[in-house]
């Protein structure tokens, strides 16, 4: 039997075979259908009906109850067997809440009922991209309307595009080690223990993947990429030579990312009309050599940014954790 030293180092050399097990993986497996209300990760084979409704719990809880976020508005309570639209609610008579911030924002779109506000729905519109990650939505009476379900709150919100609103998230890891470079693991599981860069927000307190909104006609691969600068490098304080340090490790190490998630964002500010939809993006340094030397630099957004371990107990932004314990499940980490 090879000694728990000889097994972990088998372990963490595994790792560096697993972006090209699961690329072929997703050619082995055919991504499932959908119920027209949820993104199943491509890299997972189709479950049952039971296993997508448990998915769906997860990535639609926030934005059913309470205060909308930046306001005094209350939500109409949703209960959970009135979430699908399928299910009869004649009553269903929820506020309407579009933020007057949004007024003559240039990121944002006009009032949907200005008749010189003319959207092509589910289809590329001119660089805005209003095609949504999990399907075709339905548009009633020329408004969008939520392909999860309900969410006790007609209009906009906060959010700046009606439909689908496009963002990008970096999950930047690396192994936790001790002072002398060995790789830490767990007690319980006997697992290595991973970090990833995260993001104080300013606005709630919690930590999140310093990503970001997409701008116009990006891909998600440049949203993550510049998101991650600014938000976790770029700050104020950042010197010309840490920010330089840091371009160079972008550039030579920030094109092997593995697609991690893509689809529906459990974030409280989705409406019945606007929501929020991500790609996530993995960019794992498995040998400490290179991402893990990042000099972080909390951006504008940011109280702060700091190398977090992955752990089911930290609090984390909407649906972060959901998707960082997908991350730790790819690299068989301790969670």
């Amino acid at each position: 039997m090879l000694p728990i030293s000889s097994l972990r180092s088998l372990h963490l050399a595994s790792v560096t075979l697993l972006p090209a097990l699961y690329d072929r993986g997703a050619q082995l497996f055919a991504r499932p259908p959908l119920r027209q209300s949820l993104a199943v990760p491509f890299f997972t084979t189709a479950g049952t009906v039971a296993a997508v409704e448990a998915m769906e719990k997860k990535l639609h809880s926030r934005c059913l109850q309470g205060t909308y976020p930046g306001s005094s508005v209350q939500r109409l309570t949703v209960p959970d067997d009135k979430i699908c639209w399928d299910a009869p609610w004649q009553e269903y008579d929820p506020p309407v809440y579009t933020a007057e911030s949004l007024k003559d924002k240039p990121y944002a779109d006009p009032d949907v009922n200005d008749p010189k506000f003319r959207p092509r729905w589910n289809s590329l519109d001119d660089d805005v991209d209003r095609r949504s990650h999990i399907g075709q939505y339905t548009v009633v009476n020329g408004v969008p309307q939520n392909p999860i379900g309900r969410t006790g709150l007609r209009g906009r919100g906060r959010l700046g595009r009606w439909a689908v609103n496009h963002a990008g998230d970096p999950i930047v890891t690396r192994w936790k080690t001790d002072k002398n470079g060995n790789v830490m693991y767990s007690r319980d599981e006997d697992k290595p223990i991973l970090q990833f860069v995260a993001i104080e927000r300013q606005s709630g307190n919690e930590w999140a993947f310093p990503g970001g909104m997409t701008d116009p006609g990006e891909s998600p691969e440049e949203t993550v990429e510049r998101e991650f600068f600014e938000e976790a490098l770029e700050g104020k304080g950042a010197t010309d030579k840490v920010i330089e340090h840091n371009r160079r490790l972008m550039e030579d190490h920030f094109r092997d990312g593995v697609q991690i998630y893509r689809g529906y964002v459990d974030d409280p500010r989705n409406t019945d009309n606007a929501w929020m939809e991500t790609v996530a993006i993995n960019y794992h340094d498995n040998s400490g050599s290179h991402l893990a030397k990042l000099k972080l630099v909390a951006g504008s957004d940011a109280k702060s940014a700091e190398w977090k371990d992955a752990t089911a107990d930290l609090k984390l932004y909407a649906s972060h954790s959901e998707i960082l314990r997908r991350v730790a499940e790819r690299l068989n980490a301790h969670w």
